[in-house]
């Protein structure tokens, strides 16, 4: 198993909402655990006696959907106004392209369809994640420097 196959595995585990999957083959053992706040991918080359490939999959956990991100305890405000801009990988979430560089947004910068926002480094590629709308940016939903899951939302953006 290639590591191309393996990252589908990964994104296909996480879109599924299983709480874990466990497969096992040849000399390959991998253990994909969910719904924690790190996503915990375990490979391992090992002898296995198995003839055919052997998946479990246990059934989601009935774990109401939170996003990871830090709640604020303001007084009540209309959120459904913005656009949310979500994560569209797993990895770690940069506001900066580099350490000694300016951050790409801040709340309040205008953006428009096509803006860098962030990178997200995943398997030491640093994937630019650009915005697909235009407008002001609201709220930066998560800290520099910290893991991100697929779907966790990002940034919100005013469209008007």
């Amino acid at each position: 198993m290639d590591l191309k196959e393996i990252q589908n595995l990964i994104k296909f585990v996480a879109k599924s909402g299983a709480s874990e999957v466990k497969l096992e083959m040849d000399d390959v053992k991998i253990t994909i655990r969910t719904g924690s706040d790190n996503e915990t991918t375990i490979v391992q080359q090992v002898p296995v006696q198995a003839a055919a490939p052997v998946v479990q999959q246990q059934a989601p956990a009935p774990v109401a959907a939170a996003p990871e991100a830090p709640v604020a305890t303001a007084p009540a405000t209309d959120d459904s106004k913005y656009i949310t801009v979500k994560s569209p990988i797993i990895g770690t979430f940069y506001r900066k392209p580099a350490p000694d560089k300016p951050v790409f947004v801040e709340v309040g910068t205008e953006i428009k369809e096509g803006d860098v926002l962030c990178v997200i480094e995943a398997m030491k590629l640093f994937n630019e994640i650009e915005s697909e709308v235009s407008g002001k940016i609201v709220k930066v939903l998560v800290d520099d420097s910290s893991p991100v899951e697929f779907d966790q939302p990002l940034f919100l953006v005013d469209p008007s």
